[in-house]
């Protein structure tokens, strides 16, 4: 008992999670991740409709980043060759916001002490609002995932600057983040209206 308080406490108060959700083995579905985890897809929606992003878009977005790990880092450097080293960059959780973005984000919904980027609500919710300043200043649809993540990978200045002209393996990136999210957004037609509708709260066609 006493190390589950204290486990209950750390999370609380430090921010450190100590049950995070596993990674899904097969996400090569939407559905199944939706299955597997369902209070994503609510998450999802939720950024949807605070932002405008596809869900589609927002979990290709996911994918690509950090595969469904909540807590994954870029790679240590080597110095030498053998001691680990700094980090490449400060780009942190499931859609590896890197701190200045993620303060930016803070700064600019309010959001409070609770709000993390190791978890995926959060997460999604940032991808929104970082998609929603592309379409404003960018002027990139919202529907448009390879434009997106180009914007989001390079930052809006590189997207104006058009770095990812120099860097194919970013341009090829942005592709397959594009296809990935056009076949999660057609498996999302046929299970969309069950994970709408799945509360024991939720009454058709109210919830479709």
């Amino acid at each position: 008992m006493p190390v589950v308080v204290l486990g209950l406490l750390a999370t609380l108060v430090g921010g450190f999670t100590v049950l995070v959700p596993v990674a899904p083995t097969d996400q090569s579905n939407v559905c199944r991740i939706f299955q597997s985890q369902p209070q994503w897809y609510d998450y999802a929606r939720a950024s949807e409709q605070r932002w405008g992003t596809p869900i589609a878009i927002q979990m290709a977005f996911v994918h690509y980043e950090s595969s469904f790990r909540s807590h994954v880092r870029p790679p240590r450097t080597r110095l030498f060759g053998i001691i680990p080293w700094v980090r490449p960059s400060s780009a942190y959780g499931y859609a590896q916001a890197q701190d200045p973005a993620w303060q930016d984000y803070l700064d600019a919904t309010g959001d409070g002490l609770f709000v993390q980027r190791t978890r995926l609500q959060h997460a999604l919710d940032f991808i929104g609002w970082y998609n929603h300043l592309s379409h404003d200043q960018l002027g990139i649809d919202l529907d448009d995932a390879r434009r997106l993540y180009l914007a989001y990978h390079e930052g809006r200045t590189g997207f104006l600057e058009r770095s990812y002209l120099n860097k194919p393996a970013v341009s090829s990136l942005a592709k397959r983040v594009a296809a990935r999210a056009a076949r999660y957004d057609q498996q999302l037609a046929e299970c969309e209206s069950k994970l709408r509708c799945r509360h024991f709260y939720q009454f058709r066609p109210f919830c479709d």
